[in-house]
């Protein structure tokens, strides 16, 4: 059995698998279809939710360093400024402080003041340093007195997002006429509803990668809404064109690097790459001397094949929406799995709502409809690479 981090099961429907709707039916119909992402968020626990607006609280240990403000020449001088930051707040009196640059170990004396300036003892260990401009400077823990009292209480709040649910839908109609004519080409009404499907899946899909979080009318009886899709809210992302020392191409190096100290700097280590055609042959000229890939058929519903690295495991798909879009060819999506998950309107998942039709129509008109949205728990996790040309 091949796993992937935060997916349940062998993503091998078996015999006894019920789909309890449309959208289950179409993953399990086409692993490979137009909607992979679907596929895979088919299987990590979609989630319902009683309001189209729903929201989650991201939280996260801090960084907890320091930028210095000005040199300090002086070995002695038993203060220095830090740019305006968050983490100032975790220093209390006792805090250690190092100067990750010269190795100058030092103790809080005081809180920051209003000014930045924090007070300190310097060069603790019998050390002589100087503090340059902009020398990076970590908490490296706390030292009190013998018999000393408790330090100041530090405490941090998670931050709220919030996403929402989008209505999708997608009508078939047939007159009377056509439902009783013979075709060659078998049942048109089928036809339509198996095409049909297939769109509305689509849809749904890109906007999951392309959609932008908004909500229009929303003190009115019908507000419009639409849910953020995953290019406008991952916050990583890497642009080909300014990060490796040519533009637009990204070397064997850059790309290790890139692996190493970006994607898997947060989240799990295994994580799920959607790729253009130029993304995967950039991947295949490098994996012809670097990785050996790993074809997984059939994994969660999709066929991905695995790159290992020593940073992590990438399990990689061309996702074909991308030949679809302008510019995607040269994309790549990597998604911690743990950290997204399908969410959908109680009652309201993909369905197939049979005979709208008014009374009056000679003929027949479904629809399928899915109120959904896409939740993010963190964004840290996920990556977007974009503009990747070559590799050299």
């Amino acid at each position: 059995m091949t796993a992937i981090s935060g997916l349940r099961g062998t993503g091998q429907f078996t015999t006894d698998f019920r789909p309890t709707n449309y959208r289950e039916l179409f993953t399990l119909l086409e692993p490979n279809g137009s909607a992979p992402l679907q596929a895979l968020l088919s299987m990590t626990g979609s989630e319902s939710t009683d309001d189209p607006k729903f929201n989650h609280y991201r939280d996260e240990l801090p960084d907890r360093k320091l930028q210095v403000n000005g040199a300090v020449a002086s070995t002695s001088t038993a203060a220095f400024v830090v740019d305006a930051a968050d983490d100032e707040t975790f220093v209390v009196p006792g805090t250690i402080l190092v100067n990750v640059d010269t190795g100058e170990v030092m103790r809080a004396t005081a809180a920051p003041t209003a000014g930045h300036s924090i007070a300190v003892e310097r060069n603790i260990g019998g050390t002589a340093h100087q503090i340059g401009d902009n020398a990076n400077v970590i908490i490296g823990g706390f030292a009190d007195t013998e018999g000393g009292s408790a330090p100041t209480a530090i405490s941090f709040d998670p931050t709220m997002d919030f996403n929402f649910t989008q209505i999708f839908k997608s009508s078939v109609q047939i007159t009377g006429t056509l439902q009783n004519t013979y075709l060659r080409t078998g049942d048109k009404e089928q036809e339509q509803l198996t095409k049909a499907l297939k769109m509305h899946m689509s849809d749904i899909e890109r906007a999951m990668f392309f959609g932008k979080r908004a909500e229009v009318n929303a003190t009115t009886a019908s507000p419009l809404r639409f849910t953020g899709g995953l290019r406008n809210s991952i916050t990583s992302v890497t642009d080909g064109a300014s990060y490796g020392a040519s533009s637009n191409v990204i070397t064997e190096k850059e790309f290790d690097r890139l692996l190493i100290e970006n994607i898997f700097a947060y989240g799990g280590s295994e994580k799920v790459a959607f790729c253009g055609a130029r993304v995967i042959s950039n991947l295949m000229e490098i994996g012809k001397n670097r990785w050996q890939p790993t074809q997984i058929d059939n994994a969660y519903g999709i066929s991905l094949a695995r790159y290992t690295t020593y940073a992590g495991d990438l399990l990689v798909y061309m996702h074909p929406m991308f030949r679809q879009v302008p510019t995607m060819d040269k994309e790549m999506i990597i998604l911690d799995m743990n950290e997204i998950k399908y969410r959908y309107m109680q009652g309201r998942d993909t369905q197939l709502i049979r005979d709208i039709q008014n009374p009056d129509f000679d003929g027949v008109k479904h629809m399928y409809q899915t109120e959904c949205g896409l939740e993010m728990l963190q964004t840290k996790v996920h990556h977007r690479i974009k503009g990747w040309t070559s590799v050299s």
